[in-house]
């Protein structure tokens, strides 16, 4: 089993602190937390994060000094700054020193946990060449069925034409239902770490897949508001 991406969040307001943590951990990464900069110098050499995000504004040693610390002591572990300064010249400095990206307060929480993932797949080894595939098998749910090799897709016995970006998003919701799946998620699945768009293009996508999968039957692509979107069947004598 892969061990979970450890963060170590340095950051010296405890509100933003509990929402990182909560927000990191729920997307599956192991978090730690450290409130000055000296402290997360001691857990960047005991605790070996996989990545730092770090604040720039510390009560003690600032977020620049802390990565140049790092980076003259051979520590090679990805920052993502997180800070108010937004001066063109700060981040140019952040950068210099060490920094992997930079984000400005205030930040949407989505946002950054994709940054986060999008370093971390920059930073992070090569993965050797996995095995070839085996032969895809069709996918089904419900009255749903979709042919990987043929990207013909059906419902109710009925074809529904897909565009690639629809076929390869329901083809994730397909290999994953019942399951929550945040934007975020999604995201990372469909468009990949390095899309640069916006996390809502996700809604806009699965209204199109909802829209196409209703002509034939009952809406299978559910909300679960604040989190993402599940599918799954609907509740009994609802028809969602």
């Amino acid at each position: 089993m892969v061990a979970a991406p450890r963060v170590l969040v340095v950051d010296d307001e405890p509100n933003i602190v509990d929402l990182l943590r909560m927000a990191l951990r729920f997307h599956g990464f192991d978090v730690l937390t450290a409130a000055t900069g000296r402290s997360a110098l001691q857990l960047a050499v005991q605790a070996r994060p996989d990545l730092m995000i770090l604040d720039v504004m510390l009560p003690d040693v600032d977020g620049f000094e802390v990565c140049r610390t790092l980076r003259a002591g051979g520590q090679s572990v990805p920052v993502v700054y997180l800070t108010a300064r937004d001066a063109h010249r700060d981040k140019i400095a952040g950068l210099t020193y060490g920094g992997d990206d930079y984000v400005t307060k205030p930040f949407a929480v989505d946002e950054l946990v994709a940054r986060v993932r999008a370093v971390l797949r920059r930073t992070s080894p090569p993965r050797p060449e996995p095995a070839p595939d085996p032969p895809a098998t069709t996918l089904r749910f419900a009255d749903v069925e979709l042919d990987p090799d043929t990207h013909v897709v059906r419902r109710a016995g009925e074809p529904i034409e897909l565009s690639p970006t629809e076929f390869t998003l329901l083809r994730y919701f397909l290999t994953n239902p019942n399951r929550v799946l945040s934007r975020v998620q999604i995201l990372d699945a469909v468009w990949s770490y390095d899309f640069a768009g916006e996390p809502t293009v996700v809604d806009q996508y699965v209204s199109y897949l909802r829209r196409k999968l209703g002509r034939h039957g009952p809406s299978l692509i559910h909300t679960q508001r604040g989190f993402g979107y599940a599918l799954r069947l609907p509740a009994a004598g609802t028809g969602r």
